[in-house]
């Protein structure tokens, strides 16, 4: 499933090729923006990759994240077994590290 969707002037695009978007998740993101708007004044652009390697019990799940900013974008990466919701708090903090970082 993708989506693109416009929150707040900002387009955030989803690209999920083989798994189902929850609301609860579409929501989780939206928040996560607004945490990272706490350390950047700017944010263009947000691009999510959702994907699953693997089946059964060996499955990875696989979610980054791609923050647009003016000048270097940040990006972050988690593979786990965890829920979306846990890794995209995961992603979020490792790409507010890097804004604090000033990358």
């Amino acid at each position: 499933m993708n989506y693109t969707e416009n929150y707040r002037g900002i387009k955030i695009d989803v690209q999920a090729p083989q798994v189902d978007v929850p609301t609860g998740l579409q929501e989780q993101i939206r928040k996560s923006i607004d945490k990272l708007l706490r350390f950047t004044p700017v944010i263009n652009a947000v691009d999510i990759y959702l994907n699953v390697s693997g089946q059964g019990k060996t499955a990875e799940r696989i979610l980054g994240m791609r923050v647009g900013i003016p000048g270097p974008d940040v990006f972050s990466e988690e593979k786990a077994k965890d829920r979306w919701n846990t890794m995209l708090r995961s992603v979020v903090d490792k790409n507010v590290r890097q804004l604090q970082k000033g990358k």
